[in-house]
């Protein structure tokens, strides 16, 4: 159940606004209370507001016209409605409401002096407005009923269908005769045949100052019902606006604005917590991601020097580690894919590590039989070689030649599976 803080604004900035809170079931949820837009501020507390104008203020009446709503709309109005005002139509604002059963289209137009004036007045007191409504349209269409609010010296008339206005000054039945459902000259005494129902809201000054009114309307009309307002005006209309009668001013350059931040503020913690979780996951991925690159360089670099020991000739890195391995086959014969050949040359590799200060000028593969040609420093460099393969337990090295060439020594080891 929705509630609202409605707010009747005065005639003139001076004067006190009253505001009440109802639901929109038309239950009060607080009684009236009256002051300064200031102290009306402090009773939104989150709550949509809606603001009743003065209805002296604007200008209500229905158009029939071919476009259904929209752009086509507003740009119609003012030359639908160029002859019931009185200002230059480019002063004015009009906004329209939801057509009727009849087909006819609720329109009201205002000054936009006043409209912009009414709207400062608000933001400085810190209030957005949900709706802002003339209060012509407090007053409940009864369907067969006509209906009269009295507050103040102003006179509010709806006829149950269509027709709504006001009437400054004026009594409950000069709003009848200005409606068309009541003569200003009896010829008879018989009740004209568009006499009706009427139902009547005022306060019991109001009862007692127009009795004779009363008295004159029970004699022209079917029936006059009059319905004291002991809280004032504010509750009779706030419970119809509240309800959703009425057209909204707030329409056109006035209209809302798209407030995405209003739309997300109930999903913010959500939104937060999806976001956190997005950049947790993407600095996890990043840190994988240094990681590996971190453990791919490092294995670059152990296959590089791998690969230099068995091509020398090669200084750079190897960028293709497969590709290196496929050409070191094919130098070979062909014949190693066999894990055999990969297993010795990975035992090879690491008698090199051990021994930096020789290095392999060839190798190649036959038969299951690896042959290194070496250059090292001494002899005992070479036996350090042959000795950490041969520990290994599944290769044996053994020594074919040593030949001394200035102060290095070339030699030639064969590795052969152990057994075999």
């Amino acid at each position: 159940m929705a509630e609202f803080v409605v707010i009747r604004l005065g005639r003139t900035p001076d004067e006190q606004v009253e505001w009440i809170v109802v639901d929109d079931e038309g239950t009060r949820r607080s009684p009236p209370g009256a002051g300064n837009l200031e102290e009306a501020a402090a009773r939104v507390d989150g709550r949509p507001v809606i603001v009743l104008v003065p209805a002296t203020e604007t200008l209500t009446t229905v158009v029939n016209l071919p476009v259904r709503a929209g752009a086509k709309l507003m740009a119609a109005l003012p030359y639908a409605l160029e002859e019931q005002v009185a200002a230059d139509v480019d002063t004015l604002h009009f906004a329209a409401g939801d057509r009727r059963e009849s087909g006819a289209r609720p329109v009201a137009a205002i000054a936009r002096e006043t409209l912009d004036a009414w709207l400062e007045l608000l933001e400085e007191a810190g209030i957005q407005p949900w709706k802002v409504i003339p209060e012509t349209y407090g007053l409940a269409r009864i369907p067969g009923t006509m209906s009269v609010l009295v507050d103040r010296d102003t006179v509010t008339f709806n006829d149950g269908e269509d027709l709504e206005f006001a009437l400054e000054g004026a009594t409950p039945s000069d709003a009848l005769v200005a409606a068309g459902r009541l003569s200003d000259r009896r010829e008879d005494d018989a009740p004209p045949e568009q006499a009706g129902h009427l139902i009547v809201y005022c306060s019991s000054d109001d009862e007692a100052r127009l009795s004779h009114d009363w008295i004159a309307l029970r004699h022209e009309l079917h029936s006059v019902d009059i319905n004291l307002l002991p809280d004032g005006a504010l509750p009779r209309l706030a419970v119809t606006v509240a309800a959703g009668r009425g057209v909204n001013l707030l329409q056109g350059k006035y209209g809302p604005k798209a407030d995405y931040g209003s739309w997300l503020r109930p999903w913010r913690v959500a939104a937060t917590l999806l976001l956190t979780l997005v950049i947790v996951g993407f600095a996890g991925k990043a840190a994988d991601y240094w990681r590996l690159s971190q453990e791919e360089a490092v294995l670059q670099e152990r296959f590089t020097e791998a690969y230099q020991q068995v091509r020398p000739s090669n200084s750079g890195p190897v960028l293709d580690p497969v590709g290196a391995v496929n050409s070191i086959k094919r130098s070979l014969g062909g014949n190693t894919a066999t894990p055999l050949f990969l297993a010795s040359l990975n035992e090879l590799s690491d008698a090199m590590a051990k021994n930096a200060n020789a290095s392999i000028e060839a190798i190649s593969y036959r038969a299951g039989v690896i042959d290194v040609r070496l250059n090292s420093p001494d002899v005992e460099t070479v036996g350090s070689i042959q000795k950490s393969i041969n520990e290994s337990g599944a290769f044996i090295a053994s020594i074919q030649s040593t030949d001394r060439v200035a102060d290095r020594i070339n030699s030639r080891i064969q590795i052969r599976e152990s057994g075999s």
